[in-house]
């Protein structure tokens, strides 16, 4: 009788056993891609805000006004957007004061409507600054894995957005035409771009103290402002409900490996789902990048109609853009303010 082979142990060799794990994603060079997009949206931001600090500096000075004043730094008037946005839904008229700060608006209203929380993920300088964080930590704190947030403290938390939400909503609802009227016209709101400007170019102490927190708190927990504070990304949130795009894992090709899991920003268990609706997703498409199995999660229209992972931050970037260019074309993105009013408001504000 022969007797049985020996068994044979091949052992890998230690550079296969240390090398990453290969891409199966259908999309892997999504996150290079936003971080393109988030950096190009940041120097524009940047340029127009240089471009806004001269116009204010010569506005609140005796001498002509030469500077232009960037109709995009409205969109950091979030509140008078809001106020906006119902003046104009009860009347059919435009902001005039502010128009950009509601274009905006409504441009990222839309693109949520159609393409998830793509603003949040793909243009949102604090959701830019949010991915820088966690870049940081990955690469200094979380080498190997990020803290696991139980869910007993991550839901009470998530809810601090949608309550912040429900005050502000509350608020608007509340104020009726007339009040909103006296706002949108008043000299404190014309006024409101050069005090946001105060805000960022000299920050209290306190300010200072809330920033650093809230940056801490983002190098132990992944986007922890658009996570859990965030009331623009809850409104983005409840409206990307009505999109038709999402992404949608295959547990039939599902190796069960984790890696959309743990590459998701907001937490969100995508080894668990078949289609991942919750508000909480922003369309960043880590998770469909980070797959080790082709084929186990892609993006998908109603009834499993795949597509490509482009599609989304594609129909959101037209979305947006679009909107500005039927906004320019109409007449709804330059203030009807010329320079010297603004001057009047920030003198009437005391400006400085």
């Amino acid at each position: 009788m022969n007797s049985p082979a020996p068994l044979t142990v091949i052992q890998e060799p230690a550079e296969a056993l240390r090398a990453p794990v290969a891409r199966g994603g259908l999309a892997p060079g999504v996150p290079s891609a936003r971080w393109v997009v988030q950096g190009l949206y940041a120097a524009f931001l940047l340029v127009a805000g240089l471009e806004f600090a001269r116009f204010v500096s010569q506005a609140i000075s005796e001498g002509p006004i030469t500077a232009q004043r960037p109709p995009v730094v409205e969109a950091f008037l979030p509140i008078s957007a809001l106020l906006a946005l119902k003046r104009f839904l009860l009347t059919r008229y435009w902001d005039e004061i502010h128009p950009a700060g509601l274009t905006v608006l409504v441009a990222a209203i839309l693109s949520a409507l159609l393409a998830r929380k793509a603003f949040c993920a793909w243009v949102c300088p604090v959701g830019a600054i949010s991915r820088g964080l966690e870049w940081l930590a990955t690469r200094t704190l979380w080498r190997r894995r990020w803290p696991t947030v139980p869910g007993w403290i991550d839901l009470p938390l998530t809810a601090t957005k949608y309550l912040l939400l429900g005050f502000f909503a509350w608020t608007v609802a509340a104020m009726p035409l007339e009040g909103i009227e006296a706002f949108l016209h008043a000299p404190y709101n014309a006024a409101a771009d050069a005090k946001m400007l105060a805000f960022f170019v000299a920050p209290s102490a306190t300010t200072l103290a809330v920033l650093a927190a809230l940056a801490g708190l983002s190098l132990v927990v992944k986007g922890a402002w658009c996570r859990w504070l965030c009331p623009y990304g809850a409104l983005l949130g409840l409206a990307s409900w009505g999109s038709p795009l999402a992404v949608r894992r295959f547990p039939e090709a599902c190796n069960d490996c984790r890696a959309c899991t743990r590459a998701c920003p907001a937490g969100i268990p995508v080894h668990e789902r078949g289609r991942v609706s919750s508000p909480e997703c922003t369309g960043c498409l880590e998770c469909v990048a980070a797959c080790t199995t082709r084929g186990a999660i892609g993006l998908t229209l109603p009834g499993k109609h795949a597509l490509s992972p482009w599609a989304l931050p594609a129909v959101a970037l037209a979305t947006l853009l679009g909107t500005w260019a039927i906004a320019r074309l109409a007449g709804f993105w330059e203030s009807a303010l010329p320079a010297e009013a603004f001057r009047m408001a920030y003198a009437l504000v005391g400006v400085r």
